[in-house]
């Protein structure tokens, strides 16, 4: 252990909080301490009467050794993240942890697993708040209901750290399901029903969470490899879907009162005027009625035939324009020629909506919001700090298995938060955003995906800079897909792009705070999509990953959503 020294504990309020339960069970004859986490803050997403709320338990890993501690094999309560944590966070631990679990549903011990320690406390207020504890990576297991831990001491360390626990969390489950989906295309939607029709919040219909944040599941199609292999580049294709939903509503109106009867029935017949759908839909209604074609111009390219027209409602008064030109012929003509006429003669009504969209807003690449991850609001006790500016982006893993599916990736994300809260003492979770290997993009920390959003990702550099966490282990064997390495060169793109900043370009950072690599106040000249280890002294983001970093400067620099 190297104490840096004592520091002044700040007492951090908390605001929000709502405690369900709490209480002691003692299992194996050892004391474990399990508190629910979440409690359903009044527009909190994620919490639900329906849902189980997540779990942080936790064992004390006591002995008589100084310099080791172990843990038998102990029977516990579901969990499917596990860590270890000790008392005061300004101790860098130096040694080794290990653990192994038993899985819950076959009953099968894994391997010894090591846990990193390359986590710090953030180098602000947050970080000096009372209860902030030293701690591991947290490890993605899954379901499991045993565990078995060693902790040795080792380097220029005599004993571990004082208060040493073992921490497991149960991410819980949200309205929808356990996070248990297919692997399929849907799982990279963010969805997690174990049905593959729905997201986890119980919103969609198999094709997302029937919002934009939902497509990056595009890339799902590359969701059922659980390993690395595979190089999907879907998730490029997914914002350009969700583009499409955004005009269809905007170009449909052609005028605002007859977009609730128009929609509703799909058929060409029932969509004439006041006549009665029997008129003959083909012949006779487009000739005598001109009145029809007005309504749609946007429409009409598409198809020539009288059956577009009956579906555009002609009750409007744009029936002067359509009976200029002959209704019967020109199926072909008038689409061209009404688009070009009504936007002057109709400013009120065609040119809004069709052309405030289209510039309206910069593209932005589809987000899971952290209402559709089933993030815990009430875990967050403080709002959140901005920054000036995002000077670059920093790329992180999250140094868990390789071997989950993209349904599982909500769980992932809400065992991490809920880790980062109980177990480390921060104030919400430390990263900005986290992409799994089928290319999806989650929202982190809270606060605005467009904002710039202060996160607890890179010791030293967090005052300049945005974290990107790719799920999975990329220092052990583990290959980032096509699919993760687009979407992280588009939300670094994107990101950077908000405040001017070439995602190909390099940017002198001031260290706030010694990292093992700059000293306090050092300027450090780095990329603007930089590793973890960049900045921090860790393996972080892993070799493999780290080596593809090139290949995604590039990505991020010819990517559509660069600024």
């Amino acid at each position: 252990m190297s104490p840096r020294g004592t520091r002044a504990r700040r007492t951090r309020t908390s605001k929000r909080t709502i405690w369900l339960a709490a209480g002691a069970v003692v299992i194996a004859g050892t004391g474990v301490t399990a508190v629910a986490v979440g409690g359903g803050s009044e527009g909190g997403g994620g919490a639900d009467e329906a849902a189980r709320p997540a779990q942080a338990h936790t064992l004390a890993l006591t002995g008589k050794d100084p310099k080791k501690r172990e843990l038998p094999r102990t029977e516990t309560q579901l969990f499917s993240l596990v860590g270890v944590s000790w008392e005061d966070s300004a101790d860098e631990f130096e040694g080794t942890a290990q653990i192994r679990t038993r899985g819950a549903e076959d009953g099968a011990w894994t391997d010894w697993r090591d846990l990193d320690f390359d986590i710090r406390a953030p180098e602000t207020q947050e970080g000096d708040a009372t209860g902030v504890r030293g701690a591991s990576e947290p490890l993605w297991v899954g379901p499991s209901d045993a565990v078995e831990a060693r902790v040795v001491a080792g380097g220029k360390e005599t004993a571990v750290p004082d208060a040493l626990r073992l921490d497991m969390i149960d991410p819980g489950e949200t309205k929808g399901g356990k996070g248990k989906g297919k692997g399929k295309g849907e799982t990279g939607k963010g969805q997690e029903n174990g049905k593959g029709n729905g997201n986890e919040n119980g919103k969609g219909n198999g094709k997302g969470n029937g919002k934009t944040p939902a497509e990056p599941g595009d890339s799902g199609t590359a969701a059922p490899d659980p390993s690395q292999s595979g190089g999907e580049t879907e998730p490029s294709s997914a914002p350009e879907q969700s583009a499409g939903p955004s005009s269809e509503p905007t170009a449909e109106p052609g005028s605002p009162s007859e977009e609730p009867t128009a929609p509703e029935p799909s058929e060409e017949p029932t969509q004439d005027p006041t006549q009665e759908p029997t008129a003959e839909p083909s012949a006779p209604v487009p000739s005598e009625e001109p009145t029809a074609e007005p309504g749609g111009p946007s429409e009409e390219p598409t198809a020539p035939e009288p059956s577009e027209e009956p579906t555009q409602d002609p009750t409007q008064e744009p029936t002067a324009e359509p009976s200029a030109p002959a209704p019967s012929e020109e199926p072909t003509e008038e689409p061209t020629a009404d688009p070009t006429t009504e936007p002057t003669a109709e400013p009120s009504a065609q040119p809004d909506p069709a052309e405030s969209t289209t510039p309206a807003a910069p593209a932005a690449p589809a987000v899971v919001s952290r209402a559709d991850w089933g993030a815990d609001e009430s875990l967050v006790a403080d709002p959140s700090d901005y920054l000036d500016k995002v000077d670059a982006v920093f790329v992180h893993h999250t140094a868990g298995t390789n071997s989950y599916e993209c349904a599982d990736s909500p769980a992932i994300i809400r065992g991490i938060l809920t880790y980062h809260v109980k177990s480390n003492g921060w104030n919400d979770i430390g990263y900005n955003f986290f992409v799994d290997k089928c290319g999806t993009v989650f929202e982190g920390r809270a606060g605005g995906t467009d904002k710039p959003v202060r996160g607890a990702h890179t010791y030293g550099f967090n005052g300049s800079s945005a974290g990107v966490s790719l799920l999975g282990d990329y220092e052990n064997g583990g290959t980032p897909t096509a699919a993760a390495k687009q979407a992280i060169a588009d939300i670094s793109a994107w990101k950077l792009g908000l405040h001017g900043v070439d995602p190909e370009a390099k940017v002198t950072l001031t260290a706030a705070a010694d990292t093992r690599v700059w000293k306090n106040g050092e300027k450090a000249t780095l990329n603007t999509v930089s590793g973890h280890r960049d900045g921090f002294g860790t393996l972080c983001p892993g070799v493999a990953l780290y080596s593809a970093l090139p290949e995604i400067r590039r990505t991020a620099g010819a990517s559509e959503y660069a600024g």
